[in-house]
């Protein structure tokens, strides 16, 4: 499928990537369907990827996996909630990040992850009961992260 996106420009996303938000997300509940689009160079191997709206073209919000930034990130998800989206084992969980212009400020969302069935692509944000905060700062976690990562090579 061909769309039109605000940062990629246009591109051609295939079926397997597209994400079905059947009560579409938090402060936007018309936007439902998503596509995940990755950097080309590193595939899903990249640590950031983009849920980018496939109705609003200028709709996209860089997403990663929460355990990056908080390793024992295990959030309580209503079984109600999960109904939506279908049973299964292959289960995605991303988190939104904010990047401000000071980039020391960089926080992901941990209160409203995005919880996605791969196998029914369907998915549902969720807004925990749990004492997770809005704003977790990463900028120093991932900073500590990629300099341990430059040490090993």
């Amino acid at each position: 499928m061909q769309i039109k996106t605000r940062i990629f420009g246009e591109v051609t996303i295939d079926d397997s990537k597209m994400i079905k938000f059947p009560n579409g997300i938090v402060g936007f509940p018309d936007l439902t369907d998503f596509a995940l689009i990755h950097d080309a160079e590193q595939g899903d191997q990249a640590g950031i990827g983009w849920l980018q709206s496939v109705q609003e073209p200028t709709f996209a919000m860089p997403v990663v996996d929460p355990l990056i930034a908080k390793e024992d990130y295990n959030p309580l998800v209503d079984d109600n909630l999960l109904k939506v989206i279908g049973e299964g084992e292959n289960i995605l969980v991303l988190v939104t990040i904010t990047v401000p212009s000071d980039l020391s400020k960089m926080s992901v969302n941990l209160k409203a992850p995005l919880v996605v069935n791969v196998d029914t692509r369907k998915a549902v944000q969720v807004v925990l009961e749990d004492d997770y905060p809005v704003k977790f700062f990463i900028y120093d976690i991932l900073k500590s992260r990629k300099e341990n990562s430059a040490d090993k090579k």
